[in-house]
């Protein structure tokens, strides 16, 4: 039975066996957190292994292993499984697909024979230099099989301190093959929007030195726990509503110090840190997911792997100069559960601020940052300004937005911050202006040629009163071919897709294609365009 992938996942499988096909080497996709890359390491397994090869699936953590091959039993019920991890009691090495933790393979590769393709979850973890146990263990395994394909999954290709993972002389994977973020995943409604408030108090960093490029965790704690109390009183009334709560804090005595404060408040809270006991945490965190604890107080874990669909508050009580973490705890809370309107990542460590939209990050690469980054004798100072609050709803949104689109504040026209981010990308995926959802009435589709370039589909959405005119170019190649294959995807289209413009028409006039309900539209100069589409359910045949 073929797995029915959606169509990022399909197109995430077939860049990479289409690069290896065409002799390319190890390579990465870049997918964010809750879209489902367990699907995508499934429908490659398989195809590695019904052509007689072997796959390893290596991850950093038991609970990641355990919840990797559970999550491929559920998806390819027959596939020969096994498990190599201390911390789990198992070491299988003879099976087509390994769920390996690399604290307890680096050194032991002589003992799984020939691997074909290993499949790094979570490579962000990987570090850049010719060092660490990954580097050796890959080492290992390609002086037993030298032509191992090494493809990595992440949803924040980059380290801190060293930039993107397809970079530089000493990079592991050559180049990025996909992307698909989170205002991709928002658009589409495979994702929870997210919103953003500032907090009522913010953690003053001005004096807390770095360390390797991160604030140094000592003097980070200290700053973050003056702030505590005052935090917590705005967290138990902004979270009123919200089911799952996840606070990330400074460190472990701030973490059990805010456990207590919200205690306080009368609200079940919980603490887990890397110092909480295995089974203390597994029985805390099964609690939680059963929603009979309805917050915890993280520090140092809950960032990858962690997945509780309710959660509906992310709050920074800690600062952060790693943009893979800003972008992983936002990540906690961008899965759809039932009844969930939307995340709050309420932010009491400026981290908005200093990073920026999380649907359009740009990491610095080193040696690169900002002069301004950097005080005197390595203090940090304030960092380039990326979001502006609301002096009305305290929400955070693009520096360059005009309105906010929680309450409708309008800005004055103000000069450009020398340090703004480029472009018009709102804060964590809102708009300056809201879409309206509008019922779609008819659509057509029709020929379009420009002078000198490939031919496209032109099809018209007619959405209540107007017509929004779509161009869908299987011809142009590159980018653009890949999003009108997602296109075709989304609405209903059958593979292969079409490869010329002439086959497309033909295939939307024959009704292979699902018209949209209706579309959310935003205003662009004297236009409209569109930015989220909800599809009718397909009748049963």
């Amino acid at each position: 039975m073929r797995l029915q992938l959606r169509h990022y996942q399909s197109e995430s499988v077939n860049a990479f066996l289409n690069h290896w096909a065409d002799g390319g080497g190890n390579a990465l996709v870049d997918l964010a957190t809750g879209t489902g890359k367990s699907c995508v390491i499934a429908e490659l397994s398989r195809h590695i292994v019904e052509a007689d090869g072997r796959v390893m699936v290596l991850t950093h953590v038991k609970e990641l292993i355990r919840q990797n091959a559970q999550e491929m039993l559920s998806l390819w019920p027959r596939a020969n499984i096994g498990i190599y991890s201390a911390g789990l009691n198992k070491r299988e090495a003879h099976r087509d697909i390994t769920f390996a933790g690399i604290q307890t393979v680096w050194k032991r590769a002589p003992e799984f024979g020939r691997i074909d393709l290993i499949l790094i979850d979570e490579c962000h973890l990987v570090p850049m230099k010719d060092a660490g146990r990954y580097r050796r263990f890959l080492s290992d395994m390609q002086t037993i099989n030298p032509t191992v394909r090494v493809g990595g999954l992440t949803a924040t290709p980059y380290r801190l301190g060293e930039g993107r993972l397809d970079r530089g002389d000493d990079r592991l994977f050559e180049e990025t093959l996909f992307t698909y973020g989170i205002a991709d995943g928002i658009r589409d409604g495979f994702l929870s929007p997210l919103v953003s408030k500032a907090g009522v108090a913010e953690i003053d960093v001005t004096r807390v030195a770095k360390s390797g490029g991160e604030f140094k965790a000592s003097e980070l704690e200290r700053a973050a726990r003056t702030i505590t109390e005052q935090a917590v009183e705005e967290i138990v009334e902004r979270g009123a509503d919200r089911k799952g709560w996840l606070v990330f804090c400074s460190g472990v005595q701030h973490a059990n110090e805010t456990r207590d404060a919200i205690r306080r408040s009368g609200i079940s809270c919980e603490t887990v840190t890397g110092e909480t006991p295995a089974a203390e945490r597994e029985r805390i965190i099964n609690a939680y997911k059963a929603q009979k604890i309805r917050c915890l107080a993280s520090v140092g874990v809950l960032t990858t792997g962690f997945n509780a669909r309710h959660v509906d508050m992310v709050v920074f009580l800690r600062s952060t100069l790693s943009t893979s973490l800003y972008v992983q705890i936002i990540g906690r809370g961008t899965r759809l559960y039932p009844d969930k309107e939307n995340c709050l990542v309420l932010d009491y460590g400026g981290n908005v601020r200093r990073h920026g939209p999380v649907d359009a990050i740009e990491p610095r690469e080193p040696g690169r940052g900002s002069p301004k980054e950097e005080g005197e004798e390595g203090k940090v100072a304030e960092a380039d300004v990326r979001a502006k609050e609301c002096p009305d709803c305290d929400a955070l949104v693009h520096v360059r937005a005009a309105s906010c689109p929680i309450c409708g504040h309008e800005w004055a026209t103000e000069p450009r911050h020398e340090a703004e981010a480029d472009g018009d990308t709102p804060i964590l995926t809102t708009e300056a202006i809201k879409p309206r959802s509008l019922p779609v009435v008819s659509w057509s589709a029709k020929w379009h040629e420009k002078p000198g370039k490939p031919p496209s589909m032109r099809v018209d959405i007619v959405a209540g009163l107007v017509s929004i005119p779509e161009w869908v170019c299987f011809e142009h190649g590159g980018f653009a071919a890949q999003k009108a294959c997602q296109w075709w995807t989304t609405h209903g289209g059958a593979q292969p897709f079409p490869e010329t413009t002439v086959e497309a028409i033909e295939r939307f006039d024959a009704g292979e294609l699902m018209m949209p309900a209706t579309v959310s539209v935003k205003p662009e100069g004297r236009f409209s365009k569109i930015v989220g589409r909800a599809m009718p359910e397909r009748a049963a045949a």
